[in-house]
């Protein structure tokens, strides 16, 4: 069975950072694209950043540019996104999400986890 189980999510203050981890199970994770995927209250799912099979550096969304990274750890089977500077509005459920393809840009987010919340508020 495949499985995305997030963690890392909580409360931080306005300016704060956090490390979301995804452990990935079920699938030959290093064949695989990778993405984050976030909901904020009352809105729609809104794209954060996604990295190919065996890159070191992915792709970000220009809200979260300079201030999210997202990495993989494939021997550990592992997907981070580590987020600094954080605002009010980067509060949201984050998914971690399972490309159907090897490069992001070519497939679609075919498993979701269940994901985690983050709330940014002083």
């Amino acid at each position: 069975e495949v499985q995305l189980v997030e963690s890392g999510g909580g409360m931080v203050q306005p300016g704060g950072s956090l490390t979301l981890s995804c452990l990935a199970s079920g699938f030959t994770f290093n064949n695989y694209a990778m993405a984050w995927v976030r909901q904020a209250p009352g809105k729609g799912l809104e794209w954060v950043s996604a990295i190919n099979d065996r890159d070191v550096y992915g792709r970000e969304t220009e809200s979260v540019k300079g201030r999210f990274t997202i990495s993989r750890d494939n021997a550990k089977n592992t997907l981070y996104l580590q987020m600094s500077s954080l605002k009010p509005e980067d509060t949201a459920v984050y998914y971690c999400t399972k490309s159907s393809y090897w490069d992001w840009r070519g497939g679609y987010l075919e498993v979701w986890g269940q994901g985690t919340l983050v709330t940014v508020s002083s």
